[in-house]
């Protein structure tokens, strides 16, 4: 009894309260909206930047609790999730739940204050992830299409922050960050197929690591390069990018894609998780490199 007691300290609630709101996860989408926000904006308001910083990591916070609350029988089968609070019993549904709701309630005021599409969008995200996706993860591998969808609004939501406006510009992130969501979750779903494949979950579009698999991470990396290019040739409106920094882009993709076909060569899980690290490096350079090239050039 007084080791129970004696768990439940400080540090560890507050170590629960990151893992349920996957605070690593949510920040990273605060840096996606935030960037977006300086792409869009003429005039920089510090207000509002600090309303999406709350608002996002509210609903993305909102996503993964509700997320960890369906998923919770599942997530104990795993080893990469069994310690999560909700099945190693540190956390009950109902806690989970009231920080889910209460989450949900502060991030759509919180947007809407910034104006009534940037909430939209996020509603819009949540709802998506939470009764979409995460249903469709134990039912088809194209729940990680549906997943991208919620998984690519931040960037662009930035931009409907800025201008409280939705056109090809924040359409032009969207596509980005969209796109650029497959090799980086097939990735993940490959290294992590032994774990996944114990709480039945469908990751893979041929629903194993296989030659298959490669070669759809290499197309739609070749594709989020692509995308990233797009606003050198002067199509997206106000979105603009200069030569260097198309080039500087391109580069960037150019090291994803080297490990997408690293990964085709070898299919190893080394390999697989060589990739998702550097999607990672590409999708959070490319937003300082667009943000920089706004502001430099």
């Amino acid at each position: 009894m007084s080791n129970t007691k004696s768990s439940v300290t400080t540090p560890s609630i507050v170590t629960d309260f990151k893992e349920i709101t996957k605070m690593g996860l949510s920040l990273s989408v605060v840096f996606s909206s935030i960037a977006g926000y300086l792409l869009g904006a003429q005039t920089i308001s510090f207000s509002s930047l600090v309303l999406l910083s709350f608002g996002g990591y509210f609903m993305v916070g909102a996503s993964n609790a509700y997320n960890q609350i369906i998923e919770r029988d599942l997530d104990a089968l795993m080893d990469r999730t069994k310690n999560r609070p909700i099945p190693a019993g540190r956390m009950s549904v109902n806690t989970a739940f009231i920080i889910a709701t209460s989450f949900t309630i502060l991030g759509l005021i919180t947007l809407y204050i910034i104006n009534p599409k940037t909430a939209m969008w996020g509603a819009i995200s949540i709802f998506i992830y939470t009764c979409v996706y995460t249903p469709l993860k134990t039912k088809t591998a194209l729940s990680v299409f549906v997943g991208a969808l919620p998984g690519a609004i931040p960037f662009m939501l930035g931009w409907v922050a800025a201008r409280n406006d939705f056109g090809i510009e924040p359409g032009t992130l969207f596509a980005i960050q969209f796109f650029w969501q497959f090799p980086h979750f097939w990735s993940i779903g490959w290294f992590l197929f032994d774990d996944y494949k114990k709480g039945g979950f469908f990751m893979l579009p041929t629903g194993k690591p296989d030659k298959g698999t490669a070669v759809q991470i290499i197309l739609y990396s070749i594709w989020t390069v692509l995308a990233s290019i797009i606003p050198v040739f002067g199509f997206t409106g106000d979105l603009k990018l200069s030569i260097v920094g198309a080039v500087v882009v391109f580069l960037l993709g150019m090291v994803m894609m080297f490990y997408a076909f690293k990964l085709f060569k070898e299919r190893t899980k080394k390999a697989a998780k060589e990739l998702m690290l550097s999607s990672v490096f590409y999708i959070t350079m490319l937003q300082i490199v667009y943000v920089a090239d706004k502001f430099l050039t």
